[in-house]
Formats: C-alpha cells, structure tokens, sequence
C-alpha cells in the first residue's frame, strides 16, 4: 500500500510533457476521471520547479475544484488567467478539466497565441476534442492519452519485488483495477464505495448530461456484458443480441447510442481488425477493451473469473502505453490477439492465462508461425519463466509487465 499523502511516480507522462516544454502547441492530457492525470500535472509542475522555473510563473487552475471562483464566461476567464501571469519569463498554465468551461476552446487559441504561455489542458470526455475545438485548434495541439497506473509503476510502490509479493499485488491489480487511489485502500468495501462514486460521477457528469434521454440501466446492462465479454469480436447486433438473451431488452441504436457514449468517456476502448495478409482494415467485428479492470469489477463483483480475458485487457492497455497503434490480426480462419505498430515497425502478440497443454500452445503459436516476416512475435502467459518456440519469444506476463529481461 501506499500513504494517501505519497504521490506514485508516473515517469512516461512526465517525460512526454517535458519532450514538449516550450514547444509552440498546447499539451493535452486525455483519460477517464481519477485516471491520474491531475497527479501528472503536479508531477510536472514539481520538475519545473526543480529545474529552476520560478513558482510565480507556474498557474494551475483546476476547474472542478470549488476552492476557488472563476469566471464562466469565456472572456473574463481568460483576463482572470492573464492576471495571474508573471510578467518576465515563460509562463507555464495548467488548466485542469478545462471541458467544464463554456466555449473553453476559445480561451485555449487565444491563450496559446501568447509568447508568454506555454499551455497545459486536461479533459476527461472526448467530445471536448471534436466539434469546434478541432476547428479551432487543427494543428496547434497535441494529445496523449493517460491510463489508470501500469503494472509497473502499480508495483513501485511495492517494499520489495519478490516472487511472492508481486503474485498477490498482481491478484489484486487484475481484481480491482489500477486507479491511483485503490492503491492507498484497504478493505474491499473501501475500495467499492470509492469505485462508487467514480463510475456514478462518470455516469451522471460525461454521459447522462451530455445525453439526457439515455436509460442508465441499459447503460449498465451494456457495459457489464461488454465487461464480461472482453475481447470477444463484437458488432452492435451481437451486443444486442447477447443482452437479449440475459433477458436484457435494449435494442440495437441504443446499444450503438451506449457503446459510443463510453467510448467518449474513456471508460471503453474499441480496437479494430486488420487482415494480415494485405494489412487491409476490416469495417465489422471489432473488439473493446475496459480503461480500467476497476470497471469490470464495479459492475460484475469480486467474483468475476477468467482470469485469461482480465490479462487480455491488462496486455491491450500496456500495449496503448507503449505504441501508437494497435489492432487485431486476422490470418484466414484464426486471429493474432494484437498486432502493434511503432515508427512503422510491427510486433505481434498472442495471450493466454497458460500454456501448459500442448493443444492451447499450438493454438497460440499457429497463427504467428504463419506471419511470413521478421518482426518479434509473443505469446504473454502466467506460465512462468521464458523460452522459444520456432522464434517465438514465450515469456511471463508479469516479468513482460515490469520489462524483466531474462
């Protein structure tokens, strides 16, 4: 566990941001609510101090926050922001949730054309980067998405990574998720009162606003078979379909209606399929993955089995850490559970909770055997230990997660 009052490290978004410093475009930090991304903010904040910016010079203001009056209206925010600047040297303004401001992408454009602004925003629906602030803003910004913490930076606040300790704060990581505050909880009716009043702000503050005529138990019902049914090659028929036959009656557009409305929260991530054998995009079938396992367990309960479709969302999400892009590869009747791209280089992953029987091992390894190139290929199990088949790289999914290198 960690002190409610120690802040985890989160060195990937320090780092971007700080590749960005004083470049001419604002910085935009996206991600679900209590995902972090006001913790990284303060992180960066703290490293600009430390190499030596004035504190005068920094202004952070968030815009959930009720210890503090701000103006509404966007020309008087943006005079109350210009009061607050220094007036010699670069001044660095952080504006947190900045979606909760009427007509915030004007304030953005006019505060980003100050030499003396080097511009920082957070926001945790993703209808606040469409629609007018694209228009507003083509090509004077640049986005990266924040996670709830990965595996790594969950067992950074571990005493020690022994064998043993890893294995249960992986059990719990897979079992309650990895938002920041989890981690300073100790009992499991904590942890369900806190995930309590996330996913309801999340509901009633990005979604049921935002769409008032949604029917929040359609909403739940939808989201909890997707939770259950994390990696399946899903379409809304499908979707509606299964929820018919858990005797769930929503129909097909209000499906289509609640999968996008997640989407746009970040609670949900669509990753679509690519046919290997020309990388041609595939319109149908796609598959979702959770932002956070806390999702799955807060609508399904502490008892939520497989194991196996848990590491498969743990995997997509290090995954979305660490490339730009990601599909599903489709290979003739068979599929490659990811297919990533990096500066155009390619690597194919396969993950399965084990294995052990020879039959469930040529299932997995088939399909990246029949990849005719030379870019690395995985297979990510419980299994312990690594070894090779056929070029194919077998390694444990945990010691992949903390980048162990055998």
């Amino acid at each position: 566990m960690v002190s409610r009052q120690n802040i985890i490290a989160r060195p990937q978004y320090v780092e971007w941001l700080n590749a960005w410093k004083d470049r001419d475009l604002i910085k935009i930090i996206t991600g679900m609510r209590r995902c972090g991304k006001s913790t990284i903010m303060k992180l960066f904040q703290q490293e600009l101090l430390d190499s030596g910016v004035p504190e005068k010079n920094i202004v952070s203001i968030n815009l959930e926050s009720l210890e503090e009056a701000y103006p509404q209206e966007q020309r008087e925010f943006y005079r109350y922001v210009v009061q607050k600047l220094a007036p010699h040297g670069m001044n660095y303004v952080f504006l947190d949730e900045i979606q909760n401001l009427e007509s915030f992408e004007k304030v953005a454009a006019a505060l980003n054309v100050r030499e003396d602004v080097d511009l920082y925003l957070t926001g945790s629906n993703a209808y606040f980067l469409s629609g007018e602030l694209a228009t507003f803003l083509t090509g004077r910004y640049i986005e990266i998405q924040a996670h709830p913490l990965s595996f790594k930076e969950y067992a950074s606040i571990l005493p020690d990574w022994q064998p043993a300790t890893l294995e249960a704060a992986f059990e719990r990581y897979r079992t309650y998720g990895a938002m920041p505050y989890v981690t300073a909880l100790e009992t499991e009716r904590e942890i369900t009162l806190y995930l309590d009043g996330v996913y309801a702000s999340i509901i009633v503050k990005d979604i049921a606003t935002r769409r008032p005529k949604i029917d929040v138990p359609a909403l739940k019902a939808t989201a909890s078979f997707l939770a259950d049914n994390i990696g399946n090659v899903s379409s809304m028929r499908r979707i509606s379909e299964g929820l018919e036959r858990d005797n769930k009656d929503v129909s097909r557009q209000n499906v289509s209606e609640i999968v996008y409305s997640l989407l746009e929260s970040y609670l949900l991530y669509k990753v679509g399929r690519v046919d290997l054998r020309g990388m041609a995009y595939l319109k149908t079938h796609e598959k979702y993955y959770l932002a956070d396992l806390s999702f799955r367990y807060w609508l399904l309960g502490k008892s939520q089995g497989d194991v196996g479709r848990r590491l498969e969302n743990i995997i997509y999400l290090e995954l979305a850490r660490r490339n730009s892009q990601i599909n599903i590869g489709k290979q003739q009747d068979r599929e490659i559970d990811f297919v990533t791209t990096n500066s155009g280089r390619r690597a194919y992953y396969q993950v399965s909770q084990t294995v052990q029987d020879s039959a469930t091992l040529s299932r997995e390894l088939t399909p990246l055997l029949r990849v005719n190139d030379s870019y690395p290929k995985t297979v990510l199990t419980m299994d312990y230990g690594s070894s090779y088949e056929g070029g194919i790289e077998i390694k444990n999914a945990i010691d992949w997660l903390l980048d162990i290198s055998e």
